[in-house]
């Protein structure tokens, strides 16, 4: 059966995340099974890369699906954007080999974590940038990051306490950069656990505000308890930026 590869982008804002769930038809995943299921006139299951939480966004989320159909790649994805909302966008739909899988294939994400980090009010991205009015000293935050980057258990940056597989991840990068108002923290590693960006970005966010040293962050992988770790940040702030094959 033919293997297709999607790359899309999402406004997460009004979604329950990407994994379709039996209590709610507001997925991701359930929506676009759903539109294709009904397109092609077959069951479509949907992979993609890895899971959004609720109200997180994509900038480039990589998905595959199988099936049947005498119609080409092109076709189908200008299907697709006419049937779905507004706020799933449907980049690019090819044809696959054989073996591709979305999520088994994926080598690396990069995701950015936006914070708007000024007093004055930014009105139009207030959806897409968690606010934080306070002054953040960026050199603490990147010597705290630079701690937290290599490969590492972490459990303490872990929110799924039935998870029972391994918590070891390699993160190859965080970067902390400003833009104007806006600080933007920057995650690329080989997998991330339930949270584990949002939780890694309020206990940076903690350590700019000055309510913990940059060296805490070695007792706080070592102690492997969610408790350690600083606060989860809001979701609406965070975007899967890219993917890597």
């Amino acid at each position: 059966m033919p293997n297709f590869k999607l790359e899309l982008c999402y406004d997460g804002t009004r979604f329950n995340g990407w994994q379709r769930q039996g209590n709610t038809p507001n997925t991701i995943q359930g929506i676009l099974e759903r539109t294709l299921s009904d397109m092609l006139e077959q069951e479509v299951e949907v992979a993609a890369s890895g899971r959004t939480d609720a109200g997180v966004h994509a900038r480039r989320q990589v998905a595959s699906f199988r099936a049947k159909t005498p119609l080409e790649p092109e076709a189908m994805l200008f299907a697709l954007r006419q049937l779905l909302p507004g706020d799933i966008g449907v980049l690019s739909l090819t044809e696959a080999p054989p073996r591709f899988h979305a999520r088994l294939n994926c080598k690396s994400k990069t995701y950015v974590y936006r914070i708007w980090n000024s007093a004055e009010p930014n009105v139009f991205e207030r959806k897409y940038l968690t606010p934080v009015s306070e002054p953040l000293d960026l050199s603490a935050m990147r010597r705290a990051a630079k701690l937290l980057c290599g490969t590492h258990d972490f459990t303490s940056f872990h929110a799924n306490k039935r998870f029972k597989r391994s918590a070891v991840r390699t993160i190859t990068e965080i970067e902390i950069v400003r833009l104007g108002g806006e600080v933007q923290l920057r995650f690329t590693g080989d997998g991330f656990l339930y949270h584990m960006v949002r939780i890694l970005t309020g206990t940076l966010l903690e350590v700019g505000l000055g309510q913990r040293e940059p060296e805490t962050m070695t007792a706080i992988l070592e102690a492997k308890d969610r408790a350690a770790a600083g606060k989860t940040a809001p979701a609406k702030g965070l975007i899967l930026w890219d993917v890597a094959y």
